[in-house]
């Protein structure tokens, strides 16, 4: 996740609500909303090539990775928008030093994991979720855990559902294709930061054959309470346990113009790209992924799943 300052974007209209939920058998259709975006949507999709990647993350690389937070930094640099400030850069957020924090620790979940990637010759870490799909094979993550925003695209990309402390024991899932908003790889528009990637078979099985996926919905109402799943890796947390923070979405007050909406939370990077669930469970609908913060607020914002967030899923589901 990232802290930012200021974006332009078009918002989604609420003037009625399209849900898309899916199951492990296969998905659903939904008409999407009626929405300002709908007109304009645009998904960037490119293939990628997985050989090898799973085989170059070592567990020791996995411990070394940079949370891929500051791509996101970075991203809104190059647009020109405000500084960035970083969460775990600041003295007021969460520091080790014995205080109670709002994340919990969780045992692992089995479609919830870690991505990790290579870009600018430098390794990042985020974390993703498997959720079901035509393909059997898709997985929800921030957009900037694909794409700089705009830039380069992630290489050696795999998928470590279930990581716990440097296991995989669920292998390491390498990807074939890409997803994102155009609104995110051509501009790094935070309002659409999320992405997708399709991930190749392993041992001949389908990713959500072996873990699972969660349904996911679309256009949905605002201030629903949510159950945010990461690893979050700067101090107190260092990535290698899943945590969770619970609590009602509300508007960002501070840049309104993004759409998105937070609850109660102090992950820190590397939690970027985890799974939001309506509701109260790893078992619920996914609606959003964690994007930002604000230095020193503790809490954690996610994109609305809109229109365009729904045809980039769309695209991402039946490649």
């Amino acid at each position: 996740m990232t802290r930012t300052r200021s974006l332009a974007t078009g918002l989604l209209s609420l003037s009625s609500a399209a849900v898309l939920a899916l199951t492990s058998a296969g998905a659903a259709t939904a008409k999407p909303a009626g929405s300002d975006d709908e007109k304009n949507r645009s998904v960037v999709s490119i293939t990628v090539e997985g050989a090898g990647a799973a085989e170059y993350w070592t567990a020791d690389k996995m411990r070394a990775a940079i949370p891929g937070d500051v791509l996101a930094s970075r991203a809104l640099e190059r647009g020109n928008r405000s500084k960035v400030v970083e969460k775990g850069k600041s003295s007021e957020v969460k520091s080790s030093g014995g205080r109670k924090t709002i994340a919990v620790s969780e045992t692992p979940v089995k479609h919830i994991g870690k991505v990790f990637f290579t870009l600018g010759g430098a390794n990042y870490v985020c974390s993703a979720n498997a959720v079901a799909s035509v393909n059997e094979s898709t997985v929800s993550t921030a957009g900037h855990c694909l794409n700089e925003g705009p830039g380069a695209y992630a290489t050696n990309f795999v998928f470590v559902p279930a990581y716990n402390n440097g296991a995989a024991p669920y292998g390491k899932w390498t990807a074939r294709s890409y997803h994102a908003p155009a609104e995110w790889s051509a501009a790094g528009d935070m309002a659409y930061d999320t992405g997708f990637a399709v991930m190749d078979k392993l041992n001949n099985q389908t990713l959500t054959d072996v873990v699972g996926g969660s349904g996911v919905a679309f256009n949905q109402a605002r201030g629903l309470t949510y159950k945010s799943f990461g690893y979050p890796a700067a101090s107190p947390f260092d990535g290698q346990t899943l945590k969770s923070c619970t609590g009602t979405a509300t508007p960002d007050t501070t840049n309104p113009q993004f759409g998105t909406q937070g609850i109660p939370c102090d992950m820190t990077g590397g939690s970027s790209g985890g799974p939001w669930f309506i509701g109260t469970s790893s078992s619920g609908t996914q609606n959003t992924v964690n994007s930002y913060g604000y230095s020193g607020s503790n809490v954690m914002y996610g994109p609305y799943w809109g229109a365009v967030i729904q045809a980039t899923y769309n695209s991402a589901a039946v490649s």
